[in-house]
């Protein structure tokens, strides 16, 4: 069977981010001079004659066949995607943990190795940990930062590295100059979860990096009103992830695509945004005497800023910190917020707010949360789009009410 149209890098004459972010991977004249790209809401293509069906099944024509094997709306959103990560190619999903799962199992065979750092979302983390183990693959969690350890994990049937840059919740950086030369030397591939960062502060493939993957959900919709996740890298590798993504069935509806492509639209604005907004919440946490730590790339106290300012245009719209107190200094300080939203996602124009030990792991025993790093007091906060005095203020009101 041949493939659908495939979903390339689309040219856009080397235009900046803002402009391909508009108009990348679309065609000028659409359907019926529509401005905006079509849904094209339909589950099955149909054949005008039975010469149509062997010009696709037997001589190759490149067109749609069926829903979860490519749509033109999500086409689109892989182009585009593809041109602002600077990737081959990229496959939409429904999900961001939908990209993560149905990529790593299409790059291992049962009795290969992976090795993934500690500081990986739990999700992720829980997947390589527990559900790997049935497929006879064996999984090594390294300590985030320690490129000897990294490297001395690798056997000789590892098949990649995977980890978050930056990371959650502690927005740590890996450096991509240091995992490429050890890649190489080890002969494994790259794996980069970049949702923290977008293609607007990093751009991992630049960097060498083999595949990058995208909670789309999160600053490339921006609204908070979709799910989906994408994976980009070299051709070779995204067909077979594609391939795999057929069977797996993890699809993105058009509607869905046609949001997250009007999100695009206003992406690189957003993030700008968010990332002079992030920058001056957390230099007010670092100064606020209610205040233990603040966690942020830019910030000169966070332990990676000099990796950050190499690898990264702008630190982000999260900012990760510690209040002094305890629980119950915690628990008041979130029920004291007026502007910020208790929230567990982030990236969104509304300022959300999570407490990780109440939220994602209320599971845990203190004990377990601790030897994670998930103290009673740490929050992470996604600065939105609003007034940056108002999100100051907001703080500034319940942290001296704590």
């Amino acid at each position: 069977m041949s493939k659908s149209p495939s979903a390339g890098k689309a040219g856009t004459g080397g235009k900046s981010l803002s402009t391909r972010s508009i108009h990348a991977g679309e065609p000028r004249n659409k359907y019926a001079d529509s401005l905006t790209t079509p849904i094209i809401q339909t589950s099955t293509f149909t054949f005008r004659n039975s010469k149509a069906i062997e010009d696709y099944t037997k001589k190759g024509k490149v067109r749609f066949e069926y829903g979860r094997y490519g749509n033109p709306t999500s086409q689109i959103a892989e182009r585009r995607l593809a041109d602002l990560e600077g990737a081959e190619d990229c496959v939409v999903f429904s999900s961001g943990m939908s990209a993560i799962t149905t990529t790593i199992l299409s790059l291992l065979r049962s009795g290969d190795h992976i090795v993934i750092t500690d500081d990986s979302y739990k999700k992720t983390l829980e997947f390589c940990r527990s559900y790997l183990k049935q497929f006879d693959i064996k999984c090594t969690i390294v300590p985030f930062g320690n490129y000897d350890v990294i490297e001395k994990a690798i056997r000789k049937n590892t098949r990649f590295i995977f980890s978050e840059s930056p990371t959650n919740p502690y927005l740590n950086i890996f450096d991509l100059v240091k995992i490429k030369k050890i890649a190489d030397r080890r002969n494994v591939l790259t794996l980069i979860d970049s949702t923290f960062s977008t293609p607007v502060n990093q751009r991992p493939i630049e960097f060498g990096m083999d595949l990058v993957l995208q909670s789309a959900t999160k600053y490339l919709g921006g609204h908070n009103d979709i799910l989906a996740g994408a994976v980009l890298g070299r051709s070779e590798l995204i067909d077979s992830i594609r391939d795999l993504h057929k069977s797996m069935g993890g699809l993105i509806d058009p509607h869905c695509c046609y949001l997250l492509l009007r999100g695009l639209k206003t992406f690189p604005l957003r993030v700008k945004k968010q990332n002079e907004s992030a920058l001056k919440v957390a230099e007010f946490l670092e100064s606020h005497p209610g205040i233990k730590r603040v966690y942020y790339p830019f910030l000169k106290s966070h332990p990676h800023y000099q990796i950050a300012k190499r690898q990264m245009t702008g630190g982000g719209g999260v900012v990760t910190f510690e209040i002094k107190g305890n629980l119950r200094s915690a628990k008041r300080f979130l029920d004291r917020l007026r502007l910020c939203y208790i929230g567990p996602s982030f990236g969104g124009v509304e300022t959300l707010i999570t407490h990780p030990a109440l939220v994602t792991y209320y599971d845990y025993t203190r004990k377990q949360r601790y030897e994670l790093g998930i103290t009673d007091t740490l929050f992470r906060l996604s600065v939105g789009i609003e007034d940056t005095e108002d999100i100051i203020g907001d703080m500034n009101r319940a942290l001296k009410q704590k």
